[in-house]
């Protein structure tokens, strides 16, 4: 059996990297694959806590699907997002984008 402690730094990192990549980073794109590891870091704490702590409740499996959903849902949007933003702009780095602005 694989000790809890295995599974909170593999999370550690993917979040780490998650981070570096949202803050790196001028590309949109790459701005939402961190986030995306991120979530995943995420779901694997979720999995490894209900696995050692309670495994015959299934919340945490309840709560990991609801993460997926969020993530898939933030991918469609951000995409969306992104598409539309290149087809007016031509550009997909977050610096250059001030639409908003007044």
């Amino acid at each position: 059996m694989i000790p809890l402690s295995w599974y909170l730094i593999l999370a550690a990192l993917l979040f780490g990297i998650g981070l570096f990549g949202v803050l790196a980073r001028k590309n949109v794109i790459a701005i939402l694959l961190g986030i995306e590891l991120m979530l995943n870091a995420v779901n694997i704490n979720l999995l490894a806590f209900w696995r050692y702590l309670t495994p015959g409740d299934v919340t945490a499996q309840i709560f990991t699907v609801m993460v997926f959903v969020v993530a898939a849902a933030e991918v469609a949007v951000g995409l969306a997002l992104v598409i539309s933003v290149w087809r007016k702009r031509d550009t997909a780095y977050a610096d250059e984008l001030d639409m908003l602005k007044w």
